[in-house]
């Protein structure tokens, strides 16, 4: 990455996100019920947009690796979130079963899928959105309330795709609307990821964008050595940006409370991001 680069994603990292209204949960959000310690914990479930990345692939940055950065310390984050997987393959991995044999009441369940429930060719992972799709979320939904928590759900966050006239291109179809839907009649709040994330990249344009997404030169990571243009995944700047949409839009639906976030508008330095080695 160039210095122009650099300083372009590091300037990017620090600039505010439009927000749009969710519903409120019941209980107003706030710290555990009944006065005990035990730290909430957000579980998140969702894809490769989400999930933790490890130094071989580095720099790529799932969204979920930055959202403790907004989050108190009282808080914690358990990623559940794996590259390629669809509101079904999760479920049919036995991996929402795992999910929920952590969740403890008042936590959260964060629930993010679409990107790949839109490969309908693939009988493993496609779903239609207007019935299995919505048929599946509700599993994950039905088993935060069996467990005394808060499910929310979250559009899929949009891909980078510009017109010729530099419009940015919904990519997700039905999925969001379908999404949208399921919260409505179900009660339950929606971060509206997709629409946030498409109103932001409309505003940063296909230059402003780029530094967000996995784009690299030739030799520059050795994980990529012919480079790469990857419009779907993110660098850290682009994991920052999501996190942070999560995080306010948590907190305007009440999901959290105000005690519960921080650094809303601060920026989060580039290094801060770390990649584990695979165990």
């Amino acid at each position: 990455m160039s210095l122009t680069r650099r300083q372009t994603a590091a300037a990017l990292l620090a600039l505010p996100l439009a927000l749009t209204a969710t519903p409120a949960l019941a209980h107003g959000g706030g710290g555990p019920r009944g006065g005990g310690h035990r730290p909430r914990t957000l579980h998140l479930a969702g894809d490769s947009t989400a999930a933790q990345k490890y130094a071989d692939a580095a720099p790529e940055t799932g969204w979920g690796m930055a959202l403790p950065f907004f989050l108190g310390p009282h808080l914690g984050v358990a990623n559940h979130a794996v590259n390629g997987r669809s509101s079904k393959s999760f479920v049919d991995e036995g991996r929402l079963t795992a999910l929920l044999d952590g969740v403890r009441p008042d936590d959260l369940v964060l629930i993010q899928f679409g990107h790949n429930d839109e490969k309908t060719e693939d009988p493993a992972r496609g779903t239609d959105p207007w019935t299995t799709y919505q048929e599946y979320l509700r599993l994950y939904l039905k088993g935060a309330r069996e467990r005394r928590a808060h499910p929310v759900l979250i559009t899929p966050v949009e891909r980078r795709r510009f017109a010729d006239d530099g419009t940015a291109r919904p990519t997700h179809g039905q999925y969001p609307a379908a999404m949208r839907a399921l919260a409505a009649e179900e009660r339950v709040p929606v971060v509206d990821a997709q629409a946030l994330s498409l109103a932001r990249w409309q505003r940063l344009g296909p230059d402003g964008t780029e530094p967000l997404f996995n784009w690299l030169e030739p030799g520059e990571s050795p994980n990529y050595p012919d480079g790469r243009q990857d419009n779907t995944h993110f660098r850290p700047a682009g994991a920052v940006e999501v996190a942070r949409m999560t995080a306010r839009a948590l907190l305007e639906a009440r999901a959290l409370a105000p005690r519960d976030v921080r650094r809303l508008d601060a920026p989060v330095p580039e290094h801060l991001i770390t990649w584990p080695r695979p165990a």
